[in-house]
């Protein structure tokens, strides 16, 4: 699928991609007088946990959840300039106004031993990229409601960014992801995701990663294939399955509502599925998201995160793939919280059993 890449008046890079057989936009002209980039943040090392934690103190001034005549994702159109200086696109990604992360790249000291000490009182930058992934002009709707083809042309998008931003210097990890819904905490409301280059691999992934890497060492076997290959033996947690990926409710799932999307062949990123696989993706992703909307009579808030294996890493011999879906919604009008122990302890307490969770969804689908 073709892509064109452009830039906005302060800069920043925008990349619009066309649905197949067509050619994105081809000329833009971002007239707005914009300031300085924003940014500049800081990356703090916490030595107790071994972790990164990001402070981008100018977010605070970032849109929240303006009026839908003034929604900075739609079209450029009727003498209103938005991010978006075309009057019309398909899909376009382009880098955040407001980022947690970047604009500057680079490497981040490397935390080790006794050196970590000095890391203390000693904020880095927060080096990195933010990008937001616009899924259609349409100010109204969800991923859920896009047509089939402009579905495939997200996915695509998602990949070709996946590969740009690994192969950008100082980038660690590169997970898109996509917040849905007020209860979640978006602050547009127009259809769209995001994708976060990290210069350091996200907490969850590293952990994941060391807990493959052993298990592949220990078995010869890659754990998240292990996983699939007894959910499918088992059937009571499955939700769908194609030539290519399935989707299953996990055993120990943390959340009322969560789904694991992952495909039959192990694949470190979006960028090393093949057209065929992509293809499947667009349809039964979409078909996931929307039986998540029929479970209630209203919008189902969730969060879509893509779960790719860190770059460069020996972990990409282990790591496989895969959408965790996950929602705190538990009841038609109850929600679920982190409270003292999943907040404080990390230690979840799910409100509703897996199979409960894949049997409705299962349902859903009719």
């Amino acid at each position: 699928m073709a892509h064109r890449v452009h830039h906005l008046a302060d800069g920043r890079e925008a990349v619009f991609f066309a649905d197949r057989g067509t050619e994105p936009v081809a000329q833009v002209a971002d007239r707005r007088p914009l300031g300085e980039r924003a940014g500049h943040g800081e990356v703090r090392f916490d030595r107790l946990t071994g972790e990164w934690v990001a402070v981008a103190a100018h977010r605070q001034t970032r849109t929240y959840l303006p009026p839908a005549d003034q929604c900075p994702l739609c079209p450029s159109v009727g003498g209103r300039e938005s991010e978006i200086p075309a009057e019309d696109f398909d899909v376009v990604v382009f880098e955040n106004r407001f980022p947690s992360l970047g604009p500057e790249l680079g490497e981040l000291p490397e935390p080790a031993g006794a050196g970590e000490r000095a890391l203390w009182g000693a904020p880095s930058p927060a080096y990195g990229r933010c990008e937001v992934v616009v899924f259609t002009p349409e100010h109204q709707g969800s991923f859920a409601d896009l047509a089939p083809e402009r579905a495939r042309t997200v996915v695509e998008a998602w990949a070709q960014r996946t590969e740009a931003l690994s192969g950008t210097a100082g980038i660690r990890h590169v997970f898109p992801f996509e917040n849905r819904g007020e209860q979640i905490g978006v602050t547009l409301h127009h259809p769209h995701g995001q994708i976060y280059g990290y210069p350091y691999p996200a907490p969850h992934a590293a952990r994941l990663a060391a807990r493959s890497r052993a298990h592949l060492q220990e078995t010869g076997r890659a754990l998240m294939g292990e996983v699939l290959a007894d959910e499918t033996a088992a059937g009571e947690r499955m939700v769908l399955a194609g030539e290519h990926f399935s989707a299953y409710v996990p055993y120990a799932a943390r959340w009322p509502l969560e789904v694991h999307l992952l495909p039959h062949r192990q694949v470190p990123d979006l960028a090393a599925l093949t057209g065929p696989e992509r293809d499947e993706l667009a349809v039964l992703y979409q078909d996931l998201v929307q039986r998540v909307d029929r479970l209630y009579t209203t919008p189902t808030p969730y969060i879509a995160a893509w779960h790719q294996t860190p770059v460069n890493t020996a972990d990409r011999a282990a790591g496989w793939l895969h959408l965790q879906l996950t929602s705190p919604r538990r009841a038609e009008d109850k929600l679920k919280f982190l409270a003292g122990s999943e907040a404080a302890m990390g230690a979840f307490i799910n409100d509703v059993t897996a199979e409960q969770t894949a049997a409705r969804l299962r349902e859903a689908a009719r």
